[in-house]
């Protein structure tokens, strides 16, 4: 009798940024971490910029009753750096950082995440770098802001580079990174691999403080 074939090995990154950032949507708590498993996006992680507060922007009565412009985030354009060595095998710098929404559903907002559904992958990324490891493995980094995606497929990036700051392209209410890995650049047809960050997962919630405290601009 056999058993059910193993997975993808994990990989494990450095952090993608500096500062304080708040885990959500961990696979350490639920696989598929982001209730689906389609693109590839099954062990998937989002980390959200935050104050010393815990917060990533103030809550208002402009939160829960109406979108909110990008800037007002403190988080939005903070660094994003390398998390491993490989190659830029993908570099989409073109969507736009839309309003965030936080508070009530939006019916408007709703139907963009349909329309980006449809549109496929990079429309749901956004603007995003895919990163391809010596072994195949490739690890996506997704939301970015628009004009800030530094290296061109083909570049070479070592962990720490600077490669581009936190957006709200694609499909996200607010500032945030997306980080996952899978198999292969097509993540139509890629398989999730699972990840770890200094060799840990850490749990929705938690703050994770990389650093000084004090996050690159």
């Amino acid at each position: 009798m056999t058993g059910a074939p193993a997975g993808p090995t994990a990989i494990d990154l450095a952090y993608p940024f500096s500062g304080r950032w708040l885990v959500q949507n961990s696979p350490a708590d639920r696989v598929p971490s982001h209730g689906t498993e389609v693109f590839a996006s099954a062990h998937a992680i989002d980390f959200v910029p935050v104050g010393e507060d815990g917060r990533s922007a103030p809550i208002t009565g402009r939160t829960i009753l109406r979108p909110e412009p990008p800037e007002r985030f403190p988080g939005f354009g903070r660094a994003i750096l390398a998390p491993l060595a490989g190659r830029v095998v993908a570099a989409v710098d073109r969507f736009e950082d839309h309003a965030a929404h936080r508070g009530f559903p939006s019916v408007a907002y709703a139907l963009t995440q349909r329309r980006r559904l449809a549109e496929g992958w990079e429309a749901l990324a956004g603007n995003h770098l895919l990163i391809e490891t010596g072994t195949g493995t490739v690890v996506a980094l997704c939301h970015l802001r628009r004009g800030s995606v530094e290296p061109s497929v083909g570049d070479a990036v070592q962990p720490g580079d600077r490669i581009a700051a936190c957006g709200n392209s694609g499909n996200s209410t607010e500032p945030h990174l997306h980080v996952q890995a899978m198999t292969q650049a097509d993540p139509r047809t890629a398989r999730a691999v699972p990840t770890r960050f200094g060799g840990e997962l850490p749990r929705n919630g938690r703050i994770v403080t990389v650093g000084d405290d004090r996050p690159l601009p």
